[in-house]
C-alpha cells in the first residue's frame, strides 16, 4: 500500500497524541529532506506565508512520504487552495483565520469528495498512483483549522464543534496582533488560548498552538496542548548563521 494517506496522522490526532511539528516556510526541497528524517511527527508547509509555489510543493510531499506526514497551511479557506494541498497528496491541511462556524463548514466542505464535501477530483500525483485508490483513502486526510483572532476565540464554541474538524491550532502571533487592536495586552492573548483550549476539550478536538522553539513547546505541551511547533526553517537558518558569526567574532575580539 502506498504511504501516501497512509492515515498515521488523522489516526494519532484521534488518539490524542502529543505531537511536535516542524515549521517549513522557505520552500527548499534540501530542507524538507532534512526536516522530514529529523524524527518530528509532522511537518507544515508555510502556504500563506511562505516561499511555496505549486510545484514545490509536489516534490516537497514527494520527499517526505513514507517518512513524516505533511500539512499543508494554506493560503485562506477557498475551495481552490485547500484543494490544490490535497491534489499534492498532503496529509492534511491547516485552515488560517477561521471566524465562524459557517467559515469552519466551508474549508471542511472544501477538504471532503461528495457526498461528505464539495472537494473536485483530480491532481498529478492523486491520478499517477490510482485515483480509485486514492478515493478510498481521501477520508485520512486532517482538517485543522486556526483560531488566531479575537473574533475567532468568540466563536470558538462554535468552529470547534463543527464536524469533520480533527484539530484546531491556536495561531498566537496574529491573536495578539488581534487583542492589541483591541486594546488588549499578553493577558488578554493568554486569555483567549485558554478559552479556545477548553472549548476544545468540551469538544473532544486535540487543540494545538504555535509555539516556535522547543522551550515553549515544552512549556505547552505540560499545559496539555496537543500539538506544539518545535522549530520552523527560518529561525533554524538564521540562529546557525547569527550563532557561527557572533562565536567569531567574539574569539577573535
Amino acid at each position: 500500500m502506498s504511504p501516501v494517506l497512509s492515515g498515521r496522522l488523522k489516526t494519532r490526532l484521534a488518539a490524542n497524541e502529543q505531537l511536535g511539528l516542524v515549521w517549513l516556510t522557505l520552500g527548499h526541497a534540501s530542507i524538507t529532506e532534512m526536516a522530514a528524517h529529523s524524527g518530528a511527527d509532522a511537518l507544515v508547509v508555510d502556504l500563506q506565508h511562505g516561499l511555496w509555489d505549486r510545484r514545490s510543493l509536489e516534490t516537497t510531499v514527494g520527499i517526505a512520504v513514507g517518512t513524516a506526514p505533511v500539512i499543508a497551511r494554506v493560503a485562506d479557506g477557498s475551495t481552490t487552495a485547500i484543494g490544490n494541498a490535497l491534489d499534492a497528496g498532503c496529509d492534511g491541511v491547516l485552515v488560517p483565520l477561521i471566524e465562524s462556524r459557517d467559515q469552519a463548514e466551508q474549508a471542511i466542505s472544501a477538504a471532503r469528495f461528495p457526498p461528505h464535501g464539495h472537494r473536485s477530483g483530480g491532481g498529478v500525483r492523486p491520478l499517477s498512483m490510482g485515483f480509485g485508490a486514492y478515493l478510498e483513502r481521501a477520508g485520512h486526510v486532517a482538517v485543522g483549522l486556526m483560531i488566531e483572532t479575537a473574533a475567532g476565540v468568540e466563536q470558538a464554541e462554535a468552529i470547534v464543534t463543527t464536524p469533520g474538524l480533527d484539530f484546531v491550532l491556536i495561531g498566537t502571533g496574529d491573536l495578539g496582533i488581534s487583542y492589541a487592536a483591541r486594546g488588549g495586552d499578553g493577558d488578554a492573548t493568554e486569555a483567549g488560548c485558554l478559552h479556545v483550549k477548553e472549548a476544545c476539550a468540551r469538544a473532544g478536538v486535540p487543540c494545538g498552538i504555535f509555539t516556535g522553539n522547543v522551550d515553549k513547546a515544552l512549556e505547552r505541551r505540560a499545559e496539555g496542548y496537543h500539538l506544539v511547533v518545535l522549530a520552523s526553517d527560518v529561525d533554524v537558518v538564521r540562529d546557525a548563521f547569527n550563532g557561527v558569526v557572533r562565536d567569531f567574532a567574539g574569539a577573535a575580539a
